[in-house]
C-alpha cells in the first residue's frame, strides 16, 4: 500500500516525502487513509486519501465533477470559511485512476471530530445548523450544471411504486410474513409520496441538496462542539431543501438505532427535533421558501417511509442492496422505521408547533 499512496501523492503534486500512512475505520464504502508527509521544513502535514468504491459509485467522474463544481464555488464565494480542498492533478482533475478499478482522490485533512449520535442538544443544533449553512452556501449556485449521479434517489412516489411492484411479485416468497408493514406503507402512501410528486410538478424549489445528511458528516471543533465543515459530498445532486433537514432529524431525533429489534424503545425525540430545527432553520432564514418551511414534518414522516420502504424492498426481493449481518436484519429495519413513522405522525401537530415556534423566534 505505501508504494501505491507515494504514487498517489506524486500525481497529485503533494510537496514533501510520504512518512506515515493509517488506514481510517469510520465508514463502510470508501477505503481511506489519513496519509502525513514531512514538509521541507521540518513540520508535519497530513491528507486523506480515499480509494473509491466503484461498483457502489457507478459513475465516480461525474461524482468528482459535481464536488468540483460545488467547492470551488463555496470556495470562491465564502473565503473565509473551511471549505473541504481535493487536490488536482498537472492535468487539472480532482481525480486519478491508478488502474482499471483504484480510482483516487485527496483530500486536505482537517482535525476534527464527528459523532455518530449525540444527546448533546448543542450538537444536535450546531448539527442542523451545519446543514443548514450548506444549503445557504449553495443557495446561489445553479445546480442546473450537477450530474444526477443517482436518478430518483428520493423519489418517495418511485421508491414506493416500486415497493408494490414487487410486492406483487413476490419472487422469494417473503410477503405473507410482511402482512401488517405493507398495510401500514399502503395506509399512508400517497401522504408520503405527495411531497415528491409536487417537486415532480415544479412547486417546490429545486435546490442543491447533501442527500446523505447523517450527523457524522459533520466535522466539529474538538473543543468547542462547534461545526467546521460538511463532508461527504459523493451525493450531492438537485433535490428538496426539505428532504435534507428530514433525513437528519430522522437520524438524530431517533432514541434508538435503525436496526433495534425492540421497538418498544423507539420513540421521536421532539428536544432533539427542535434543537435541530433551530439549527437549520436559523442557518437558511431568509432563503426557504414558505413552502419549504411549511413542509418540514411531512418531509420528515416521508422520508422515514421512503427508508422504510426501501429496507422493505430489498427484503422480499433477496436483501440484495444493504448489508445485512444476519437473517431479516432489513425486516427489522423496515419495522424500526415504520415505528418511528407512527410516532412522527402521533406527534404531528406539536411538530408543527415547533417549527412555527422556531420560525417566529428568529
Amino acid at each position: 500500500m505505501y508504494d501505491t499512496l507515494k504514487i498517489v501523492g506524486i500525481k497529485f503534486r503533494l510537496p514533501g516525502e510520504l512518512y506515515s500512512y493509517e488506514p481510517i475505520t469510520i465508514g463502510n464504502i470508501n477505503a481511506t487513509y489519513k496519509v502525513t508527509y514531512t514538509q521541507d521544513s521540518g513540520k508535519m502535514k497530513s491528507y486523506l486519501f480515499q480509494r473509491v468504491n466503484t461498483h457502489v459509485f457507478k459513475n465516480p467522474v461525474e461524482i468528482m465533477e459535481n464536488i468540483d463544481r460545488v467547492t470551488s464555488y463555496i470556495r470562491e464565494k465564502y473565503p473565509d470559511q473551511t471549505t473541504l480542498h481535493f487536490h488536482h492533478t498537472d492535468d487539472g482533475l480532482n481525480y486519478y485512476i491508478y488502474d482499471e478499478d483504484s480510482f483516487w482522490r485527496v483530500i486536505n485533512y482537517v482535525d476534527s471530530v464527528t459523532f455518530n449520535a449525540s444527546d448533546d442538544l448543542g450538537v444536535v443544533e450546531s448539527s442542523g445548523y451545519a446543514f443548514g449553512q450548506f444549503q445557504t452556501q449553495l443557495s446561489g449556485f445553479d445546480g442546473s450544471v450537477l450530474h444526477e449521479t443517482i436518478p430518483d434517489f428520493h423519489n418517495t412516489k418511485k421508491r414506493l411504486d416500486t415497493l408494490f411492484s414487487h410486492i406483487e411479485k413476490d419472487e422469494f416468497g417473503r410477503v405473507s410474513e410482511v402482512a401488517k408493514e405493507i398495510e401500514y406503507i399502503a395506509s399512508v402512501r400517497e401522504k408520503a409520496a405527495e411531497l415528491s410528486v409536487r417537486f415532480s410538478d415544479g412547486e417546490i424549489p429545486k435546490r442543491v441538496t447533501h442527500n446523505d445528511t447523517k450527523c457524522n458528516n459533520v466535522l466539529f471543533d474538538r473543543h468547542t462542539k462547534k461545526p467546521i465543515v460538511v463532508i461527504d459530498l459523493d451525493t450531492i445532486m438537485p433535490g428538496m431543501s426539505m428532504y435534507d433537514f428530514a433525513d437528519a432529524v430522522r437520524f438524530i431525533a431517533n432514541t434508538a438505532v435503525e436496526d433495534e429489534p425492540d421497538t418498544s424503545r423507539i420513540f421521536f425525540d421532539t428536544g432533539k427535533f427542535r434543537a435541530f430545527a433551530k439549527g437549520f432553520i436559523s442557518a437558511t432564514h431568509g432563503s426557504l421558501e414558505p413552502v419549504e418551511l411549511n413542509n418540514l414534518v411531512k418531509a420528515t414522516f416521508s422520508i422515514t417511509i421512503e427508508l422504510a420502504s426501501r429496507f422493505l424492498d430489498d427484503y422480499i426481493t433477496g436483501d440484495k442492496y444493504f448489508k445485512c449481518t444476519y437473517p431479516k436484519h432489513n425486516l427489522v429495519r423496515t419495522r424500526c422505521q415504520l415505528e418511528l413513522a407512527r410516532d412522527i405522525e402521533l406527534k404531528w401537530q406539536e411538530l408543527e408547533w415547533i417549527i412555527k415556534d422556531v420560525v417566529e423566534k428568529i
